[in-house]
């Protein structure tokens, strides 16, 4: 996944802004693709700066736990595999 070039206090900015009535296209800070925006307003909807920042540590968390699932589910496997040829 692309790392965004925005902060977490620029994302918020931008989505204050938009909640406002400020139409995506006219926002200087919102230069990558069209849908980037709606994107992140789906994603992170009134959020703040700390609160983006706690839900990406989550993100990240997650991914890392499931990553170790994965791994012991597929040592796992291994093992029964070598129990079952006995």
């Amino acid at each position: 996944m692309k790392a965004s070039q925005f902060s977490d206090a620029q994302r918020a900015f931008i989505l204050k802004q938009v909640d406002e009535g400020v139409p995506g296209g006219d926002l200087p800070e919102s230069g990558d693709q069209p849908g980037d925006l709606f994107q992140l307003e789906e994603k992170v909807p009134g959020m703040l700066p700390p609160e983006m920042k706690k839900l990406k540590q989550l993100a990240d968390e997650n991914a890392r736990l499931k990553k170790i699932v994965a791994d012991l589910t597929l040592d796992r496997e291994m093992l029964q595999d070598i129990i079952r040829r006995k």
